[in-house]
């Protein structure tokens, strides 16, 4: 049951990072934390392979991205993909990954319980590889940052302006990779 008081705007990075590209979805919100500060009312958080642990997140937002990977028929790798709405969930439920069926179902629940977000937008990358191995194939790594801004556009799209940290500022919180460290759960 939703909380009443929802989080206005929720980014959440999907995916398991020890299965290839997979993980694009955790190291682009990663990146998003590491470079940009969210503004008030968005929470940008890792929501890994975790499925209808979820729901509590969803059903408490208002807005919700989710970046992911997503196989498109025929797309080449590192291609961007936007999904919207009700073409999320038929998206993510006839995807090969497994964390894709806990997405559906997360989907589908929030969808029952009536706390379905108002926006609901997938934006993800094709992946080149989905098997076991830590880090992410050359392709899609090259591709990591325009992903990044255009989920940045999209929620300027939205209202929401993610402001660029400096340089400097990014070094000293340990942008030393895009996808190596902790990650910081930013609200």
């Amino acid at each position: 049951m939703a909380t009443g008081r929802r989080q206005p705007l929720v980014v959440m990075g999907l995916g398991n990072i020890l299965w290839g590209d997979d993980g694009l979805g955790v190291a682009a919100v990663r990146m998003l934390a590491r470079r940009f500060d969210p503004p008030d009312g968005a929470r940008v958080l890792d929501g890994g392979t975790l499925g209808l642990a979820l729901l509590p997140i969803i059903q408490d937002a208002g807005r919700v991205l989710l970046v992911d990977a997503i196989r498109v028929g025929g797309a080449a790798p590192g291609t961007l993909v936007r999904i919207e709405g009700d073409e999320v969930a038929p998206a993510v439920r006839e995807r090969l990954s497994a964390h894709q069926v806990g997405v559906a179902d997360l989907l589908e629940a929030a969808r029952l319980l009536d706390c379905y977000p108002e926006r609901l937008v997938l934006l993800g990358m094709v992946p080149e590889r989905l098997d076991f191995g830590f880090g992410l194939s050359t392709v899609v790594e090259r591709q990591l940052e325009r992903l990044v801004n255009r989920v940045v556009e999209e929620l300027l799209g939205w209202g929401y302006e993610f402001r660029a940290r400096a340089a400097s500022e990014e070094t000293l919180r340990g942008g030393a990779g895009d996808h190596a460290g902790g990650f910081r759960l930013r609200e």
